[in-house]
């Protein structure tokens, strides 16, 4: 039997106990040494392919967005609204990172956004707190450790609440979003009169098929019950219309003989999602119907 003899000394194999530190107690590290060890290498929160993109971004209104991320998907962009936090959370720093989250994401809507919030102790209470927001938030919580190994610091990230996605359920809007067709009339009658020209090409193969009202997006119904296999957002001057269907070759060789404005391919949520403006249905009638008439065929499978 061969066996492998190790020299004692104080220098065997270069060990190093290891100690856990608070960053909020140490009389050198603080938030600003956290902020440039995720800024150099963006990769140690775990996220993904992401680069930063800004840091101390400067809020309307008041504040600063600690770290701004993005990812390196040219076909899904998304975008990290990372908040730090030295010590134990508290309820006030969530709603900060809540208020920035939205921000960004209603100034930045050609993006998918998450909220980041990075603490070195996360509690159970808290957990339930921020627990409330996920499915209705894109919300991620990230527990920090700061560890000493001899002279040198390292840190490690704990994923302890991972992101619930919120989206357009095919299940429909909630009851509480719920409005009539009213409301789109007196806040955004170009987008509704889109919406109408996309049912009619609708309703050319599928009777069954009408427009349900929400605060958020027109969506469908089928029979009374939600299939929202299209979704139509507002656009300044223009509606976002989000088509479910597999992305493929053909129908990006599609895209690219018009002149639409098509957003990037959502990979999250496997939609085409064009930006339609007045006259555009007229005018690319064909090629809608082509594609409507495929998500709807796909949505009854």
């Amino acid at each position: 039997m061969t066996g492998i003899t190790v020299a004692s000394g104080e220098n065997s194999l270069n060990y190093h106990k290891a100690e856990i530190i608070s960053i909020k107690n140490h009389p050198v590290l603080n938030e600003k040494w956290l902020q440039d060890r995720i800024a150099e290498d963006p990769g140690i929160l775990g996220l993904g392919k992401a680069f930063l993109k800004d840091r101390e971004r400067i809020q309307p209104g008041g504040g600063r967005l600690d770290l701004l991320l993005q990812n390196t998907d040219v076909d899904a962009p998304r975008r990290y609204e990372v908040e730090l936090q030295l010590g134990r959370t508290d309820e006030s720093h969530i709603i900060r990172t809540i208020e920035y989250w939205d921000r960004e994401r209603k100034r930045y809507r050609q993006y998918e956004h998450c909220a980041v919030i990075v603490a070195e102790e996360i509690t159970g209470r808290f957990l339930n707190v921020i627990g409330l927001f996920a499915g209705a938030i894109p919300l991620m919580a990230l527990q920090v450790s700061a560890i000493k190994v001899g002279e040198h610091f390292t840190l490690t990230f704990t994923r302890v609440l991972d992101e619930v996605t919120p989206g357009a359920d095919d299940d429909g809007p909630d009851p509480v979003d719920s409005v009539n067709r009213a409301y789109w009339e007196k806040t955004n009658k170009a987008m509704l009169e889109i919406a109408d020209e996309v049912l009619g090409i609708l309703k050319s193969f599928d009777a069954s098929l009408e427009l349900s009202y929400n605060k958020a997006f027109i969506g469908l119904t089928r029979q009374g019950r939600a299939n929202n296999f299209v979704v139509i957002e507002p656009r300044k001057n223009s509606a976002l219309v989000s088509i479910k269907l597999p992305q493929s070759e053909e129908i990006d060789k599609k895209f690219e003989d018009t002149e639409l404005d098509l957003l990037p391919y959502s990979t999250r949520y496997g939609q085409y999602r064009p930006r339609i403006g007045k006259g555009d249905v007229a005018k690319y009638g064909d090629l809608l119907r082509t594609l409507l008439e495929l998500a709807n065929k796909n949505a009854m499978e």
